[in-house]
This record gives C-alpha cells, structure tokens and sequence, in this order.
C-alpha cells in the first residue's frame, strides 16, 4: 500500500517552477510539559503555500517560539508542493479522501458559484486557485487530518486527457462532463 507521502513524492514540483507563492498560517496549536520550574511550552504551526495556478502545498513545524514554528512550517511546505489539475476554475471530477477519522466529498461546480468549503479546506483551494467547488467534511475537523485527507484526494485527481489516453479514446467519446 503506498502512503500519502510516497504519493507526494512522485509528483513534487520545484518551489522555483512555480509562480509567486503565497503562504496562509492554517494552524497554531500549544502544547506544555510541567517541568520542575513551571511550565515549558512548544508550539506547533500548519502552513499552506500556493501560487492560485494550481500549485499547492502543506507543511507543519515545531519550535519552542510561534514564528520559528511558522517559518519551519513555511519551508516545509515549499518542500512539498504539488500541481492540482483544474478544468477551468474548478477540479476535474468529484471525489470522496479518506484519512483516518476524517472524510471530504469534493465536486466540481459551475463558473460563478464560489469556493462552498470549511476553513481548511477553502483557504486550500483559494491559495491553489481554485474559484468553483463543492465541499464537505465529515467526521474529524482536525486541521492536519483534514489536510492530510484534501491532499490524498487532490493526488488521485486525474486529468480527462490523462484518461482519456489510457483508454485510447477522445474526450467525446467518453462523454466527459465536469458539472
């Protein structure tokens, strides 16, 4: 079984082939140890950059300070940057990602209906530029669950040309309808 990260792997882009990246701060979470003098806190951070041409990517950092957490996330993230193939200003086709406890059902939508989404979710597809879709989360509202789960999705998102090679038939013929 391959995993999320094995998928990422294969189809990292290079930060410098992208456009001017945007980063969004998606999550700042504290955490602290009793230690004999008090209490010692460490912060963890989730950033998303993009480009808004269909280029994304997710990274989370650690530190014992919030902006080292969010600059570790951030270079993270540039690290793991993907395309998402669009049709227009929406997703090819709908799907259902599951990651543990979480599940989202994403479906493309006509030009003009705007990003439906949760907080997660939407800041993924404004950053990645994606204008028109449908969106709902299910179960867990965990951020990194949620990402985790959205990124596993956007990887088994196929293109109709793609498809449409592998069976060798034209795009007519398949019948292919985004909405």
């Amino acid at each position: 079984m391959t995993t999320l990260k094995d998928k990422m792997h294969k189809l990292i882009v290079p930060a410098k082939d992208c456009g001017e990246l945007t980063e969004k701060t998606i999550f700042i979470g504290r955490n602290a140890k009793v230690v004999k003098g008090g209490r010692r806190f460490g912060f963890r951070a989730i950033v998303i950059v993009g480009d808004g041409m269909g280029h994304v990517g997710y990274g989370s950092g650690k530190a014992s300070e919030v902006p080292d957490a969010i600059r570790k996330a951030s270079e993270a993230a540039k690290k793991a940057i993907i395309k998402v193939p669009m049709r227009g200003s929406t997703i090819p086709h709908d799907f259902v990602s599951i990651f543990g406890p979480t599940t989202i059902v994403l479906k493309p939508a006509k030009p003009g209906a705007g990003v439906v989404a949760g907080s997660v979710v939407r800041a993924v597809c404004e950053i990645a530029g994606i204008e028109d879709i449908s969106t709902k989360c299910i179960g867990s509202n965990n951020a990194n669950n949620i990402l985790r789960s959205l990124f596993n999705g956007i990887l088994s998102l196929k293109d109709p040309e793609e498809i449409s090679g592998m069976r060798g038939m034209s795009i007519e013929q398949m019948e292919y309808a985004p909405y």
